[in-house]
């Protein structure tokens, strides 16, 4: 090998800087040069390194020797291989940061205004973006949300460390599909049953899929929230849950205590309790304006009392929107909650299985409601066509002089007085007509199935049946005057059907470790 290095072009040019009383050197040294000399190769040369290598094998007698060069020799191209990867990514990034127009802050500005998902696409590109995308401002907003089990306690943990202290939004768990949320004027949400998109998809479809991939969402999951003493769940705004199947309650009311701050909660399917959640939002989240909660069991949860009620209306004055979707709500507990909350504009207490309507009387003046824009009273099963048409008149009258928006469909019919098995299908002893003229403006979403085609109401109480609620958008459901939208039809309204409409795009997250040069890509 030497005899080669001697007739070496290059080493010929080369000084030798080696000394005798510097071993290390000369053995660094002769690790250069034998480099060198195989990287001066030319094209050409590759056949007889070939044949060499096929020669030095041969010359090995024994088995175990031949397979110990393969080995090695494997062994050395792997690590030049990588040596070649580092050093062109070396290269790349410091190409990139002469070349980038944008300062390192502009960068990081625009990285902060991305999503989650696209600022981890960002940050797998160049060193120079992985850098800027470590900034904790790029991660005030956080959206884990997908269609299938994908983000695991680690992802979540990560991106909860790096946002720190700036961390403003975090939205995890599964969903169908983003979705508006019609008739209202709440920003995107995403739910299970509130869109045109989603209406389709049922608690039965929903049960059927978690019974073939289960959740990597742990009860652990919004731990990260209380690390630091706190200090990245002080100052959450927003806080979003979705059908993370193994969320406890005891789990969810200790991070409700790390978030004194939060303004806004949705919870959508978690198996957790509306009382202990309610009195842990009274108890530490006071500056709250928006409490989305819909049951995963539509129906069952009637845990709720009015102490807790007495109590989240007066630790929580600021509630501007409250939706309590699939309770057991009783409308002497409704009527505490909506006399209470001063600020209510937004109110939406779909399939609650008690409430008639009798939490309405005398609210629409200056005794609480009276700021109130949106009703949604979709697929209350008790709801009565008499305390429908009382409100109505009461807002004949000059009550509920902001309400603009009320919607009574109902799957079942609205029920009669005195017997709720016998069914009401149509609005004819409603004074419809006179609330048109009166407030022509007003929007009414009245989408009933047709007389007779109703299924009995004894077999949907024993059987594991939950409805849809399905909200019809404002501008869709108007008539060419463009105030009312009345269907008798069973065809126009949605039932238990599949969705059919789940996001197909992959959506992973890419995480990365500082302390690393290499990319672990975590699947999200």
């Amino acid at each position: 090998m030497d005899t080669l290095l001697l007739h070496c072009p290059s080493m010929t040019k080369r000084p030798c800087c080696s000394s005798p009383s510097n071993p290390r050197v000369s053995k660094l040294d002769r690790m250069d040069r034998l480099l060198e000399s195989f990287l001066d190769l030319s094209d050409s040369s590759t056949l007889s390194l070939d044949l060499s290598f096929d020669r030095l094998l041969e010359s090995r007698a024994c088995d175990s020797d031949q397979n110990d060069m393969i080995e090695r020799a494997l062994r050395l191209g792997s690590v030049l291989l990588e040596a070649g990867k580092r050093s062109a990514r070396k290269r790349a990034s410091m190409h990139n940061a002469v070349v980038w127009a944008l300062s390192p802050d502009l960068t990081i500005k625009v990285f902060s205004m991305l999503d989650t998902q696209s600022v981890c696409y960002a940050a797998a590109t160049c060193s120079l973006f992985q850098k800027c995308a470590m900034d904790p401002s790029c991660y005030a907003d956080i959206d884990l949300r997908t269609v299938v089990p994908k983000v695991n306690n680690v992802v979540v943990s990560t991106m909860v460390q790096r946002a720190g202290k700036s961390l403003q939004s975090l939205k995890l768990g599964i969903v169908p599909g983003p979705t508006a949320s019609p008739g209202s004027s709440q920003p995107l949400v995403y739910t299970i049953r509130n869109s045109a998109d989603a209406s389709g998809f049922s608690w039965n479809d929903k049960r059927s899929r978690q019974g073939k991939e289960s959740s990597i969402l742990t009860r652990s999951c919004l731990n990260p929230l209380g690390g630091d003493n706190g200090a990245p769940g002080f100052l959450l705004r927003r806080l979003h849950l979705y059908n993370i199947e193994r969320m406890d309650n005891a789990a969810l009311c200790a991070a409700l205590s790390f978030c004194p701050s939060l303004l806004d909660l949705e919870i959508v399917g978690l198996h957790v309790e509306l009382r202990q959640t309610l009195e842990s939002v009274s108890r530490h989240c006071h500056l709250i304006e928006r409490l989305f909660f819909e049951s995963s069991k539509t129906g069952r949860d009637d845990s709720l009392k009015l102490p807790t009620c007495s109590d989240l209306v007066n630790n929580c004055p600021h509630i501007t929107s409250l939706a309590l979707r699939g309770f057991k709500l009783h409308d002497y507990k409704a009527r505490v909650l909506v006399k209470g909350f001063r600020k209510l504009k937004y109110m939406d207490f779909s399939t609650s299985y008690s409430i008639t309507g009798a939490f309405l009387r005398n609210l629409g003046g200056s005794a609480g409601g009276n700021l109130l824009e949106v009703l949604i009273l979709r697929d209350c099963m008790h709801l009565k066509e008499l305390e429908v048409a009382r409100s109505l008149t009461a807002v004949i009258a000059g009550d509920f002089k902001l309400l603009r928006h009320l919607d009574i469909s109902n799957r079942e019919g609205l029920a009669s007085e005195g017997d709720w098995y016998n069914r009401c299908y149509n609005l004819s002893n409603i004074p419809v007509k006179q609330l048109l003229e009166e407030r022509p403006d007003f929007c009414l979403l009245a989408e009933f199935p047709a007389e007779g085609s109703f299924v009995e109401i004894e077999q949907m109480i024993g059987s594991d049946i939950n409805s849809d609620i399905s909200l019809p958008s404002p501008l869709s459901s108007h008539t060419s005057d463009g105030s009312l939208f009345i269907s008798s039809s069973e065809s126009n309204y949605s039932s238990d059907q599949g969705s059919g409409n789940e996001d197909s795009r992959d959506h992973s997250f890419v995480v990365y470790e500082e302390s690393s040069d290499e990319v672990d890509i975590m699947p999200g």
